[in-house]
């Protein structure tokens, strides 16, 4: 091993040594990047900096990003999500299990329509998690729901993962999001049938909505309220991914309509006001900032690496792992399923997976199914101990009777769901590739 290639290794060291002592994401990869890559190099390795920082602002694709921000912000701070919990959990009222169901339901919604975790499980836990107690639900259960429903937003597009995922990997975004629907949508449906089937065999632990509570509301009552209340997110949602996936608009304008959309929703609803423009343009501004400055910090990170020689390591790394291409392949799940254990994704993404991509690459893996298989690992990186942020999200906004050792006792069962999906995934690549290739992409 040469001395470069020591220093690469450690630079990803120190790079997990100072996010663990509490470091700024963004500054310890800059930090790690700049000290061992001047170790290396000096100065010259840093001249290509600027062009790569100018292609990373001047991305017409990750133009998205603020714009599907906005849209989701914009839905999530007017509060219209607390009528759709409502109304969807009245339509599943008579069904054991049933509220739990309506919330998966309003996760997709949520998920589809913001893509971002915060919001959504800050949204369903302050709404549901007290009324789901109340109405007799395992306090375990309700969190689990919660948390693994709010996170459905990272593989049900469009999604700030995806879009990401789509830079790293070198894909177009709308293929990505074709990929996307069917695993997330199925997903999504191990969630359902898991309540249901719990509801089925043990009635004391998700019981129906109880018959005078849903007397209050009529039939008539009710199906106004969908229409009014449910349709318009769904016409949204299906507005600005049927853009996409047919071809109609490219992400970047799709975000723009849905953006306007989700405007002109929060008018007609009568919730629009110079404050709420402000706390969503203020919001919108300190998430995609963040984003960008960890996105620009990383094209510091992987010249440093790839100048160090680290992708020769990595090619080494994987000549070890028996199976052959599969056997890596489970090697490579399998370690972006513990790094989510310490880290977020977009670290993950940004600064693990650029290290293994040339391997696969070479290997001819097709890349769709790859981005798809590590966007649903990554997905478990939100409920997982000790840094699940879903479960920060959560406990933030329970009860005080809610305790942390119940969060997590709940969300353990949905990640082995996540983990079952993932197995089905890769057993079989053709939910994946199958919409991508039947819309000619």
């Amino acid at each position: 091993m040469s001395p470069n290639e020591m220093l690469a290794l450690t630079m990803v060291g120190a790079f997990f040594c100072l996010i663990m002592i509490g470091i700024p994401v963004g500054i310890a990869i800059a930090t790690s990047a700049i000290v061992f890559g001047y170790a290396g190099f000096g100065p010259m390795l840093f001249n290509l900096v600027p062009s790569r920082i100018y292609g990373v602002v001047t991305n017409y694709t990750l133009m998205a990003i603020p714009l599907f921000v906005f849209m989701g912000v914009m839905l999530e701070k007017s509060r219209l999500a607390e009528e759709l919990i409502d109304v969807i959990g009245h339509l599943f009222g008579r069904v054991g299990g049933g509220m739990g169901v309506a919330i998966v339901i309003v996760g997709v919604l949520l998920g589809a329509a913001t893509g971002i975790v915060g919001a959504t499980i800050v949204t369903l836990g302050l709404l549901t998690l007290p009324a789901l107690i109340r109405r007799g639900y395992s306090t375990p259960l309700a969190c689990g729901v919660i948390c693994a429903s709010g996170t459905l937003g990272q593989i049900i597009p469009p999604s700030l993962v995806l879009i990401l995922l789509a830079e790293v990997l070198g894909l177009s975004v709308g293929t990505l999001f074709a990929a996307a629907m069917i695993p997330g949508l199925m997903l999504a449906g191990l969630y359902v049938i898991a309540l249901l089937v719990t509801a089925r065999l043990r009635p004391d632990l998700a019981p129906a909505i109880p018959a005078e509570e849903r007397a209050a509301m009529p039939a008539g009552t009710l199906a106004k309220k969908t229409l009014l209340v449910v349709v318009p997110p769904i016409g949204l949602v299906v507005a600005v991914l049927g853009s996409i996936v047919g071809g109609v608009a490219a992400p970047t304008e799709a975000a723009s309509m849905g953006a306007i959309g989700a405007l002109a929703m929060v008018l007609l609803a009568g919730k629009l006001s110079g404050r709420l423009l402000w706390e969503v343009a203020r919001t919108t501004l300190l998430i995609s900032a963040m984003v960008f400055f960890i996105l620009i910090c990383a094209q510091l990170f992987a010249l440093a690496f790839r100048g160090l020689g680290g992708e020769h390591l990595v090619e080494r790394m994987f000549e070890w792992v028996p199976g052959g291409v599969t056997g890596s392949l489970i090697f490579l799940l399998v370690l972006v399923f513990l790094l989510g254990f310490f880290l977020e994704w977009i670290e993950i993404t940004y600064v693990a997976l650029p290290l293994f991509l040339p391997f696969f690459l070479g290997q001819g893996v097709d890349m769709v199914w790859l981005g798809i298989l590590i966007c649903m690992n990554l997905q478990t990186s939100f409920l997982t101990p000790p840094f699940g942020w879903a479960l920060f999200f959560l406990k933030g906004v329970a009860p005080p009777g809610v305790t942390t050792g119940a969060i997590y006792r709940g969300v353990v069962p949905f990640i082995a769901l996540q983990l079952a999906a993932l197995a089905i995934l890769f057993a079989a690549p053709g939910l994946a590739t199958w919409l991508p290739d039947a819309i000619g992409w």
